[in-house]
């Protein structure tokens, strides 16, 4: 066996491009049609298509943290009201809700699948809260039925932060296809598909989908494509409001509409990768994911391990430090919000009030599981990880 040492560097994230995607984006550079155009338009029919409903409305974005800004303004949230947001995300959850001039409200999580704890949130409603965005940990779907019945109960809107969370199952649908009001999906670089940088939104209101698509594009009142690529002259355009350049480009487009052909492909490898690393780990001193039997029903974003201080002898920052000395990569998913000076100071947090999100940080690590490691790279993973807990 090849020492750890000896084998180069495993970054903890690499994109998965074949060459069919970098036809299609040379294929639309040459088209001479860049921006928002044909590409765009057909990535968000093929996503719809794609998550059964072909009557869903899907706007093209230039990032998730875009749709979700464009979601929470088009359901009317703005100074005054609360939003409650798990304190386990990423910042631009609760960032958006901010630039509408509302009020993030954090919300502790589930100790085993670390999304939105459903309890914890009704002792934080109030008279002001106005919509709840559930996020779709590491691919973990939250569970649809009780997203909906706790926003019926309490009268909100939803929501759904889905960044980690494509293709999978809650359910009977895949996420994206659900009665919340929006649900969003991220297309970054180190996502289960990529654009390399984009998103999608995705709603049911005809009404919700023209504000976003008009707001995506400074409030102008017709798509740039639809003006651009008439041969009749159509000019002249409405500014309805004032509003942003999240606009999704062609160029990205046209390597999301490959990657959404291979993203069932893709979700199978990262659940093989896990496959393994489930039966490698599952004498260590860690807690592993729970892995359920439908190959749909986790995304497999991430493979979150959480390291048993007392039994391993070691915190999570010095497995950390011990992975990277063994080449590779390893990152951690994610601080919770509580603990980020900003929202700790602006919002007067105090850690005692997220007991779960607290303790499960200081213990939890991501280990690399994207879709195009070869076996040798996961038995590169899974060496590094016994060596490092062994002793």
């Amino acid at each position: 066996m090849t020492d750890a040492t000896e084998r180069p560097f495993l970054p903890f994230a690499r994109p998965d491009i074949t060459e069919e995607e970098i036809s299609a984006v040379t294929a639309t550079i040459r088209s001479g049609w860049l921006t928002t155009g044909p590409n765009s338009a057909a990535f968000e029919k093929e996503m719809a298509e794609f998550l059964g409903d072909s009557e869903l409305h899907c706007i093209a974005v230039n990032s998730a943290t875009a749709g979700l800004h464009l979601a929470v303004e088009a359901l009317g949230v703005g100074p005054g009201d609360e939003v409650l947001v798990p304190t386990w995300t990423f910042t631009s959850t609760a960032e958006v809700v901010r630039y509408v001039g509302a009020e993030p409200v954090m919300v502790d999580v589930d100790a085993e699948t670390l999304n939105i704890d459903f309890d914890d949130a009704a002792r934080r409603v109030s008279s002001r809260t106005k919509a709840i965005m559930p996020v779709h940990i590491a691919g973990v779907p939250v569970d649809v039925q009780a997203l909906t019945a706790f926003a019926e109960e309490h009268d909100l809107r939803v929501v759904e932060d889905a960044a980690h969370a494509f293709p999978v199952r809650s359910g009977d649908a895949l996420v994206g296809n659900s009665t919340s009001d929006a649900v969003v999906f991220s297309f970054y670089a180190t996502k289960t598909i990529t654009t390399g940088e984009g998103g999608m939104v995705m709603v049911r209101s005809a009404e919700l989908a023209s504000r976003m698509r008009a707001m995506r594009l400074h409030g102008i009142s017709r798509d740039v494509f639809n003006r651009y690529n008439s041969k009749v002259p159509a000019w002249r355009y409405e500014v309805i409001a004032p509003g942003f350049k999240y606009n999704l480009p062609d160029t990205a487009a046209a390597m999301g509409r490959v990657q959404l052909q291979r993203a069932v492909e893709m979700r199978d490898n990262r659940r093989r990768i896990a496959l393994r690393y489930l039966e490698a780990f599952a004498d260590l001193p860690v807690e592993l994911p729970t892995c359920p039997e439908a190959r749909d029903a986790h995304a497999w974003h991430l493979f979150m391990l959480r390291v048993d201080q007392d039994r391993a002898g070691l915190h999570r920052d010095e497995f950390i430090e011990r992975m990277s000395a063994e080449n590779v990569g390893t990152s951690v998913h994610f601080i919770p919000l509580h603990l980020h000076p900003y929202w700790k100071e602006s919002l007067g947090l105090d850690s005692n009030d997220f007991p779960v999100a607290t303790r499960e940080f200081e213990r939890t690590v991501s280990l690399p599981i994207f879709s195009s490691m070869t076996d040798e790279d996961v038995s590169q993973v899974i060496d590094a990880v016994r060596k490092v807990l062994a002793g």
